[in-house]
């Protein structure tokens, strides 16, 4: 069986989960997240924890899986999940313009991306981007999408990075 589901998903106090045929679904204080169950794990609840079991031997893996996802869900909607983003550049800024980002990244143009539901986004100064949500998948694609629109280059490390992403500069053409 996998490591990882052996291991119970605790429930924290504040977070109430239910639990309807294949459908799993929390609610805390940072909202409400559903997660559909695949066919081959098994999911009891007891004392406070979450428990995961594969129906059949070769699908141990997908119970690991629904556990992590499960955990995912959990916490996100107990805690929350947070992904921060810098600017690095001459010129490049990003401010947040009722419910849409706008970004100057060295463009002719203003780069304006719409903040999907369930998602926050804050800048607290004009070089970097804190993006919140329940949903972790959801948070680090926004990120993903926001990076996208200019990713670091590898010479001089201008671009969208990740807070504490390390770029390896390439060394510049010699005579």
């Amino acid at each position: 069986m996998s490591r990882v589901a052996k291991n119970p998903v605790a429930i924290p106090a504040g977070v109430d989960v239910v639990q309807s045929g294949t459908q799993l679904s929390a609610k805390g204080k940072n909202g409400a997240l559903s997660l559909s169950v695949h066919p081959d794990v098994t999911v009891s609840h007891q004392d406070g924890h979450l428990h995961f079991a594969p129906t059949r031997p070769s699908a141990d893996k997908m119970a690991g899986t629904m556990r992590a996802l499960c955990q995912n869900m959990i916490n996100g909607v107990h805690e929350g999940f947070i992904r921060r983003l810098q600017l690095i550049g001459v010129g490049y800024r990003a401010q947040m313009q009722g419910s849409s980002l706008n970004l100057s990244l060295g463009f002719s143009h203003p780069v304006s991306y719409p903040v999907p539901e369930g998602i926050s986004i804050e800048t607290p100064s004009q070089t970097e981007i804190v993006i919140k949500g329940a949903d972790k998948q959801r948070v680090g694609q926004v990120a993903a999408d926001i990076r996208s629109y200019r990713s670091p280059e590898p010479y001089k490390g201008k671009g969208v990075r990740y807070m504490g992403e390390r770029v390896v500069l390439k060394e510049t053409k010699k005579k």
